[in-house]
């Protein structure tokens, strides 16, 4: 004790030489039990007090324990949470699954590797790696990671710009370093649990992003489906439409191959998704002919070429483009080469393609996630994708992510597991394996087709644009932006402009946030019969209201009605000289003049000074407020002076220093402006305990200091104790019974006789003197029940308040209190 006193008495000394006011949230110097809380501990009431946070108390709370440790590497692994429970019908569902993603893997694959120009092997070891490392880390079932179009697009842009300036560097060993680099920088967001991250991408940025590349994509892969050469399939995808147009007439033989491939994919859809429209009971059956399309159009358009190729297998001889040799088995296993030249060879391309490897996989697992009624933690996915992309390149796999068709097919197919990746990983294997010499004839048209076929199906169809439009029509406008950039420049530019428009756009919603000036409005709750029945059921509805005036309940709606309230409802100021402003959006640095610039305007219009003769001379007025012309006196307004603020904070979660400092600003101006009266600052609605210690800090919770403090008291909220045991619990619960037993007989009048127990809010008024409280306590309609209450917030902070209503008693009843009036029933039925 001795050794705590000394403390003590050397950090205040110390405080002291520094200057630093330890007393300053005690603005009236009294102890904490005399500021107006009373002692509040009688036989009906329980005593709290707030404490507040403290800055040790948040380390602990942020620094790991070895516990949380565990539990963060038991979820690291999430397999091991089922795989203990698998089943032969899991397998089954998996086995079918699984087969059905391989069958259509393995051509896409060689087609995406051609895209990300690489030889097709590359692909097929992409999609053997991706299937079966995710299923180790994967909180979704559905996902299929490999290769696919939008990455593999921008995985040949960045291969292309590097071997422009290092034609040393062979492609898969620069695509290999892509995947290395970006699958440690996505491990490490994943660890770190930082995939929260990744919700700052729009919805309109992703579609557009999807939109774009599809478009660049298909038009890119026409030259090859045509058989047209003599330019670049990668420049600006008008630009590629523009030279398509300008050497049309040097389409060869493989536009043949392409242009019925690809009409046949569309026609087996279409013939498979009428049939099952019409023979509901074998939509399965139609659901795997559909799925199996693309690996029956590659077998059929491969036999095609055998036949004609088989005595033409040099390249020159060839009637038509064909795949070529495909090595048998992972050739390419190496240990991949990181190194800085690599690194600064690419360094500029790596954040988009971070970017096109998070949103294209977490978009599509969130998606299925809900349709299949699972959430996926996205953390996680990213560190399944990280550990993917690391590992892959060992044995030659360029940057791969999440599938949106694989995915979609391997979701309508039945997947029980994320343990089908397995099965389709040994389909993968077989065809490394044992179908090289049958790749040999797979016509490069055929391949192009089915490209264009998978990219179809990421274009966002007009009426998802119309339901956007219909939901926030600026968002229409970022995404046909991102479009148009993709269009006519590239995939990256349409990337990195979606995605800062939408930022922007979010700030400047945060910033430019408007605050909201609330009025009263009493109601009752109204029974419309007629709701949902004919054409008229929103017109001439009679309505069952309750006539009992306790019935009525006090709400709060703006007061320039742009919250879309009825404007016949016209809410009443609450009180001449009080405002009741709420925060909309959050109340932080970036919108704190915003929000308090337009408040003290309003307030300045609607009130005005308590002290009109505050400058004796002209001279002594300020600048900005000259007052009357020579020659006229000053008029008067009926307008009233400025007595409270009561501030909203229900929306808002935390505060900074910045926002703190400009409250602090403006009390004081509205003090000088409201001089010698004082303003009473009432704060409802906080919700986070550092918020409530930031405003206590500079000086709000409590009474403005003046010197007839004894003439202001605290209104409480208070609630029972005892849960459902509690004589209100017990009130609410005989009332319930009597409605539902009015319910079952309607022709007798039904119900239970029960005690109208009193809100704890209405309790009558609290004195801040001791045995006045007592003797308020004792008479107080709260207290009727022999039961317990305890104050619902900390009597420390008495202008701190649980919701509008009472903060607007406490600021009326010390109001009139101040004026030597009696109350007019604050919180009765003459009050509010």
């Amino acid at each position: 004790m001795a050794s705590d006193g000394t403390a003590t008495k050397v950090g205040h000394g110390l405080a002291k030489v520094l200057g630093i006011k330890l007393h300053y949230r005690n603005p009236q110097g009294l102890d904490d039990v005399s500021r107006g809380e009373s002692v509040y501990s009688v036989s009906s009431a329980d005593t709290y007090v707030e404490q507040e946070p403290s800055t040790w108390e948040w380390i602990c709370s942020v620094t790991p324990t070895g516990r949380g440790l565990l539990h963060w590497a038991y979820h690291l692994f999430p397999f091991v949470h089922w795989i203990g429970r698998y089943n032969l019908q899991w397998l089954y569902g998996d086995l079918v699954a699984g087969i059905t993603v391989g069958c259509v893997v393995v051509p896409q694959s060689m087609a995406y590797a051609k895209l990300a120009e690489l030889a097709p092997e590359f692909g097929l070891y992409s999609s053997f790696m991706g299937v079966l490392i995710y299923w180790f880390f994967a909180t979704s079932k559905d996902i299929t990671i490999g290769p696919v179009a939008v990455m593999s697009t921008v995985t040949g842009n960045v291969v292309d710009r590097v071997k422009e300036s290092n034609p040393e560097f062979e492609s898969h060993v620069v695509a290999s370093s892509l995947a290395v680099i970006c699958g440690c920088v996505i491990t490490a967001i994943g660890l770190a649990r930082a995939g929260w991250i990744v919700d700052f991408i729009s919805l309109a940025a992703i579609s557009a992003f999807m939109t774009g590349s599809a478009i660049n994509i298909a038009m890119g892969q026409v030259p090859a489906l045509m058989g047209i050469t003599g330019f670049s399939n990668r420049e600006a995808t008008y630009k590629v439409f523009i030279n398509i147009l300008k050497n049309l007439g040097g389409t060869k033989r493989d536009a043949a191959m392409g242009l019925t491939a690809l009409t046949f994919l569309y026609l087996i859809r279409f013939a498979c998704n009428y049939g099952a429209r019409r023979m509901p009971n074998r939509s399965k059956m139609f659901f795997f002919l559909s799925t199996l399309r693309t690996a029956f159009i590659i077998l059929l358009y491969t036999l095609i070429s055998f036949l004609v190729n088989r005595n033409h297998r040099s390249r020159s001889a060839r009637r038509f483009a064909i795949l070529g040799d495909i090595p048998r088995g992972f050739q390419h296993a190496a240990v991949p080469t990181v190194n800085i030249p690599f690194i600064k060879a690419y360094a500029g391309d790596i954040p988009v393609s971070i970017i096109v490897l998070l949103i294209e996989h977490i978009a599509i697992a969130k998606s299925f996630g809900r349709v299949n009624n699972y959430t996926i933690d996205a953390s996680q996915e990213l560190v399944a994708i990280g550990v993917t992309n690391l590992l892959g390149p060992f044995l030659g796999a360029y940057p791969a992510t999440g599938s949106f068709s694989r995915t979609a097919i391997k979701s309508k197919a039945g997947v029980r597991t994320p343990f089908a990746g397995v099965i389709t990983a040994v389909v993968v294997l077989l065809a490394i394996y044992a179908l090289p010499a049958v790749f040999f004839y797979i016509p490069n048209a055929a391949l192009s087709a089915v490209i264009i076929h998978a990219v179809g199906d990421l274009i966002t169809p007009p009426n998802t644009v119309y339901q956007f439009w219909r939901i926030n029509p600026l968002e229409v406008v970022i995404f046909f932006l991102g479009v148009i950039v993709t269009i006519f420049s590239n995939i990256e530019n349409g990337i990195y402009t979606t995605v800062s428009v939408s930022l922007v756009v979010l700030l400047v919603r945060v910033v430019k946030a408007q605050g909201r000036f609330m009025g009263k409005v009493k109601v009752r709750s109204a029974v419309g019969d007629q709701f949902g029945q004919g054409d008229t059921r929103y017109r001439d509805v009679p309505l069952e209201t309750k006539k009992d005036e306790d019935a009525s309940r006090t709400i709060f709606l703006p007061l320039e009605h742009n919250d879309g309230s009825n404007p016949q409802v016209e809410p009443q100021s609450p009180y001449p000289g009080i405002f009741i402003y709420r925060f909309s959006e959050g109340y932080n640095y970036p919108n704190a003049n915003h929000y308090l610039d337009y408040m003290v305007q309003t307030i300045f219009k609607q009130t005005r000074r308590t002290n009109p003769h505050s400058y004796p001379k002209m001279g002594d007025r300020p600048w900005n407020e000259p007052g009357p012309k020579p020659g006229r006196e000053e008029e008067y307004s009926d307008r009233p002076t400025l007595k409270a603020i009561i501030l909203d904070f229900s929306s808002v979660n935390n505060v900074d220093i910045t926002s703190v400092q400009n409250l602090i600003d403006v009390r004081n101006q509205l003090d000088k402006y409201a001089a010698p009266d004082r303003v009473d600052w009432h704060l409802a609605c906080i919700n986070n305990r550092w918020t409530k210690r930031a405003l206590t800090s500079a000086g709000f919770g409590f009474p403005t200091p003046s010197g007839d403090s004894s003439r202001w008291k605290p209104i409480f909220s208070v609630a029972e104790i005892g849960g459902k045991s509690s004589a209100a619990a017990a009130a609410e619960d005989r009332e319930n019974e009597g409605e539902i037993h009015k319910q079952l007989s309607r022709d007798e009048e039904g119900g239970f006789g029960q005690k109208k127990a009193e809100a704890a809010g209405k309790a009558d008024e609290v004195s801040s003197d001791t045995s006045d409280f007592k003797q308020t306590i004792a008479g107080s309609k709260a207290y009727g029940f022999q039961t317990k209450v305890a104050a619902v917030h900390g009597l420390n902070r008495p202008l701190f308040h649980v919701d509008l209503t009472s903060a607007l008693q406490s600021a009326v009843s010390n109001i009139e209190r101040r004026a030597g009036d009696e109350p007019r029933g604050v919180g009765t039925k003459e009050g509010l």
